[in-house]
Protein backbone atom coordinates (compact mmCIF):
# COMPACT_ATOMS: atom_id res chain seq x y z
CA UNK A 1 0.00 0.00 0.00
CA UNK A 2 1.07 3.76 -1.02
CA UNK A 3 -0.03 6.61 -0.62
CA UNK A 4 0.68 9.79 -3.00
CA UNK A 5 1.79 12.92 -0.96
CA UNK A 6 2.50 15.63 -3.20
CA UNK A 7 3.12 15.21 -7.66
CA UNK A 8 3.06 17.71 -10.01
CA UNK A 9 4.09 18.08 -13.64
CA UNK A 10 7.58 18.74 -13.98
CA UNK A 11 10.53 19.44 -17.03
CA UNK A 12 9.71 21.26 -20.08
CA UNK A 13 5.96 22.08 -19.31
CA UNK A 14 7.13 23.96 -15.62
CA UNK A 15 10.16 25.29 -17.23
CA UNK A 16 7.90 27.33 -20.28
CA UNK A 17 10.01 24.99 -23.11
CA UNK A 18 7.40 22.87 -23.95
CA UNK A 19 6.50 22.83 -27.36
CA UNK A 20 3.28 21.14 -29.40
CA UNK A 21 3.94 17.23 -29.27
CA UNK A 22 6.43 17.54 -26.08
CA UNK A 23 6.35 14.94 -23.09
CA UNK A 24 4.75 15.71 -20.20
CA UNK A 25 6.54 14.46 -16.78
CA UNK A 26 5.43 13.65 -13.72
CA UNK A 27 7.40 13.39 -10.34
CA UNK A 28 6.29 12.89 -6.83
CA UNK A 29 6.52 11.26 -3.38
CA UNK A 30 4.80 8.91 -2.26
CA UNK A 31 4.67 6.63 1.30
CA UNK A 32 4.62 3.06 2.30
CA UNK A 33 2.74 1.91 4.73
CA UNK A 34 4.97 1.81 7.78
CA UNK A 35 5.20 -2.13 8.63
CA UNK A 36 6.69 -2.56 5.40
CA UNK A 37 9.72 -1.31 5.54
CA UNK A 38 10.58 -3.94 8.47
CA UNK A 39 10.13 -6.84 6.94
CA UNK A 40 12.45 -9.00 5.08
CA UNK A 41 12.25 -7.64 1.70
CA UNK A 42 12.38 -3.61 1.64
CA UNK A 43 9.50 -2.06 -0.64
CA UNK A 44 10.57 -0.05 -3.76
CA UNK A 45 12.08 2.85 -3.26
CA UNK A 46 10.95 4.66 -6.95
CA UNK A 47 8.21 3.74 -9.56
CA UNK A 48 9.43 4.77 -13.07
CA UNK A 49 7.58 4.58 -16.40
CA UNK A 50 7.45 5.90 -19.62
CA UNK A 51 4.10 6.02 -20.82
CA UNK A 52 3.41 7.95 -18.90
CA UNK A 53 6.69 9.61 -17.81
CA UNK A 54 6.24 9.40 -14.41
CA UNK A 55 8.98 9.26 -11.36
CA UNK A 56 7.73 8.47 -8.10
CA UNK A 57 9.84 8.52 -4.95
CA UNK A 58 9.46 7.30 -1.48
CA UNK A 59 9.38 9.60 1.30
CA UNK A 60 13.03 8.79 2.61
CA UNK A 61 14.67 8.56 -0.71
CA UNK A 62 13.30 11.62 -2.12
CA UNK A 63 14.33 13.57 0.97
CA UNK A 64 17.99 12.10 1.05
CA UNK A 65 17.95 13.00 -2.81
CA UNK A 66 16.73 16.65 -2.15
CA UNK A 67 19.48 16.90 0.90
CA UNK A 68 22.42 16.75 -1.59
CA UNK A 69 20.33 19.15 -4.02
CA UNK A 70 19.41 16.67 -6.92
CA UNK A 71 18.29 19.03 -9.28
CA UNK A 72 15.52 16.58 -10.81
CA UNK A 73 14.35 15.81 -7.63
CA UNK A 74 14.14 19.61 -5.78
CA UNK A 75 12.06 21.10 -8.44
CA UNK A 76 9.11 19.39 -7.22
CA UNK A 77 9.07 22.27 -4.10
CA UNK A 78 9.11 25.25 -6.22
CA UNK A 79 6.48 24.58 -9.28
CA UNK A 80 3.86 27.35 -9.89
CA UNK A 81 0.87 26.45 -7.79
CA UNK A 82 -1.27 25.47 -10.60
CA UNK A 83 1.66 22.62 -11.42
CA UNK A 84 0.44 20.64 -8.53
CA UNK A 85 -1.96 17.80 -9.22
CA UNK A 86 -1.95 15.72 -5.64
CA UNK A 87 -1.06 18.07 -2.30
CA UNK A 88 -1.77 16.54 1.03
CA UNK A 89 -1.13 18.39 4.26
CA UNK A 90 1.90 16.61 4.94
CA UNK A 91 3.30 17.65 1.01
CA UNK A 92 2.39 20.93 1.72
CA UNK A 93 4.28 20.67 4.56
CA UNK A 94 7.37 19.37 2.85
CA UNK A 95 6.72 22.33 0.42
CA UNK A 96 7.23 24.48 3.75
CA UNK A 97 10.86 22.79 4.41
CA UNK A 98 12.02 23.19 0.45
CA UNK A 99 14.61 26.23 2.26
CA UNK A 100 15.57 23.31 4.45
CA UNK A 101 17.43 21.12 1.82
CA UNK A 102 19.45 23.93 0.31
CA UNK A 103 23.42 24.23 1.08
CA UNK A 104 25.86 26.31 -1.51
CA UNK A 105 28.17 23.21 -1.62
CA UNK A 106 25.42 21.33 -2.84
CA UNK A 107 24.10 23.41 -4.88
CA UNK A 108 27.53 24.00 -6.89
CA UNK A 109 28.42 20.23 -7.01
CA UNK A 110 24.77 19.02 -8.13
CA UNK A 111 23.74 21.86 -10.55
CA UNK A 112 26.81 22.59 -11.80
CA UNK A 113 27.68 18.74 -12.30
CA UNK A 114 24.67 18.00 -13.92
CA UNK A 115 25.21 21.08 -16.31
CA UNK A 116 28.93 19.53 -17.10
CA UNK A 117 27.27 16.01 -17.78
CA UNK A 118 25.18 17.98 -20.62
CA UNK A 119 27.90 19.85 -22.01
CA UNK A 120 29.73 15.99 -22.23
CA UNK A 121 27.08 14.72 -24.13
CA UNK A 122 27.20 17.09 -27.19
CA UNK A 123 30.91 17.08 -27.33
CA UNK A 124 30.66 13.54 -27.42
CA UNK A 125 27.80 12.80 -30.02
CA UNK A 126 27.50 11.75 -33.09
CA UNK A 127 26.99 14.55 -35.25
CA UNK A 128 26.68 13.01 -38.44
CA UNK A 129 23.50 11.21 -37.06
CA UNK A 130 20.39 13.62 -38.10
CA UNK A 131 18.40 12.51 -34.70
CA UNK A 132 21.09 13.56 -32.48
CA UNK A 133 20.68 17.24 -33.31
CA UNK A 134 17.25 17.70 -31.68
CA UNK A 135 18.87 16.18 -28.42
CA UNK A 136 21.62 17.91 -28.59
CA UNK A 137 19.44 21.04 -28.24
CA UNK A 138 17.75 19.82 -25.47
CA UNK A 139 20.88 19.24 -24.04
CA UNK A 140 22.45 22.35 -24.32
CA UNK A 141 18.50 24.29 -22.96
CA UNK A 142 19.54 21.89 -19.96
CA UNK A 143 22.73 22.87 -19.37
CA UNK A 144 21.61 26.65 -19.37
CA UNK A 145 19.12 26.36 -17.09
CA UNK A 146 20.80 24.55 -14.85
CA UNK A 147 23.77 26.75 -14.96
CA UNK A 148 21.31 29.60 -14.34
CA UNK A 149 19.01 28.15 -11.73
CA UNK A 150 22.28 27.49 -9.75
CA UNK A 151 23.31 30.77 -9.99
CA UNK A 152 19.79 32.25 -8.65
CA UNK A 153 19.66 29.60 -6.26
CA UNK A 154 23.14 30.65 -4.73
CA UNK A 155 22.52 34.47 -4.42
CA UNK A 156 18.86 34.52 -3.82
CA UNK A 157 18.35 31.26 -2.19
CA UNK A 158 15.16 30.82 -4.90
CA UNK A 159 14.36 28.47 -7.38
CA UNK A 160 12.86 29.40 -10.59
CA UNK A 161 11.20 26.89 -12.19
CA UNK A 162 9.24 28.51 -14.90
CA UNK A 163 11.57 30.41 -16.82
CA UNK A 164 11.51 34.43 -17.65
CA UNK A 165 12.70 33.90 -20.84
CA UNK A 166 12.23 30.78 -22.79
CA UNK A 167 12.68 31.79 -26.22
CA UNK A 168 16.25 33.90 -25.37
CA UNK A 169 17.32 29.50 -23.70
CA UNK A 170 15.85 28.21 -26.29
CA UNK A 171 18.02 30.15 -28.88
CA UNK A 172 21.24 29.75 -27.25
CA UNK A 173 20.69 26.25 -27.14
CA UNK A 174 20.75 25.97 -30.16
CA UNK A 175 23.39 27.68 -30.91
CA UNK A 176 25.26 25.63 -28.33
CA UNK A 177 24.05 22.58 -29.92
CA UNK A 178 26.42 23.56 -33.05
CA UNK A 179 29.01 24.85 -31.13
CA UNK A 180 29.47 23.07 -27.71
CA UNK A 181 32.89 25.15 -26.94
CA UNK A 182 30.36 28.21 -26.72
CA UNK A 183 29.20 27.06 -23.17
CA UNK A 184 32.80 27.08 -21.54
CA UNK A 185 32.08 30.94 -21.00
CA UNK A 186 28.70 30.64 -19.27
CA UNK A 187 29.95 27.48 -17.14
CA UNK A 188 32.94 29.52 -16.42
CA UNK A 189 30.87 32.51 -15.44
CA UNK A 190 28.53 30.62 -13.17
CA UNK A 191 31.87 29.13 -11.36
CA UNK A 192 33.20 33.13 -10.73
CA UNK A 193 29.75 33.80 -8.96
CA UNK A 194 29.41 30.76 -7.35
CA UNK A 195 32.37 31.85 -5.84
CA UNK A 196 31.20 34.78 -4.58
CA UNK A 197 29.70 34.97 -0.88
CA UNK A 198 25.88 33.77 -1.62
CA UNK A 199 22.29 33.54 0.53
CA UNK A 200 22.72 29.51 1.18
CA UNK A 201 24.23 27.66 4.53
CA UNK A 202 27.19 25.77 4.20
CA UNK A 203 24.91 22.60 5.31
CA UNK A 204 21.27 21.75 5.17
CA UNK A 205 19.08 21.36 8.09
CA UNK A 206 18.21 18.07 8.61
CA UNK A 207 16.74 18.24 11.60
CA UNK A 208 12.88 19.91 10.64
CA UNK A 209 13.58 17.14 7.70
CA UNK A 210 13.64 14.21 10.02
CA UNK A 211 10.76 15.09 12.02
CA UNK A 212 8.70 15.77 9.06
CA UNK A 213 9.56 12.10 8.22
CA UNK A 214 9.01 10.77 11.50
CA UNK A 215 5.53 12.26 11.22
CA UNK A 216 5.50 10.57 7.49
CA UNK A 217 5.89 7.30 9.63
CA UNK A 218 3.39 7.55 12.16
CA UNK A 219 0.94 8.63 9.99
CA UNK A 220 1.20 5.32 7.45
CA UNK A 221 1.53 3.49 10.84
CA UNK A 222 -1.48 1.02 10.71
CA UNK A 223 -3.10 -0.73 13.78
CA UNK A 224 -1.68 -4.51 13.75
CA UNK A 225 -4.16 -7.72 13.86
CA UNK A 226 -4.41 -9.16 17.39
CA UNK A 227 -2.46 -12.59 17.67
Amino acid sequence: MVRVLLSGVVGSTAYGLARPGSDVDRLGVFAVATQELHGLRRPAESVVTTAPDQTFHEAAKWCRLALVCNPTAGELLWLPEDLYEERTPLGSELIGLRRSFLSAGAVRSAYLGYAGQQLRKLRTRDATLPETRARAAKHARHLVRLVEQAVGLHETGELRIRLAEPERIRELGERIADRPESAEPLLAEAEHRLDRPGVLPAAPDERPVEDWLRRVRLANLTPLAAA
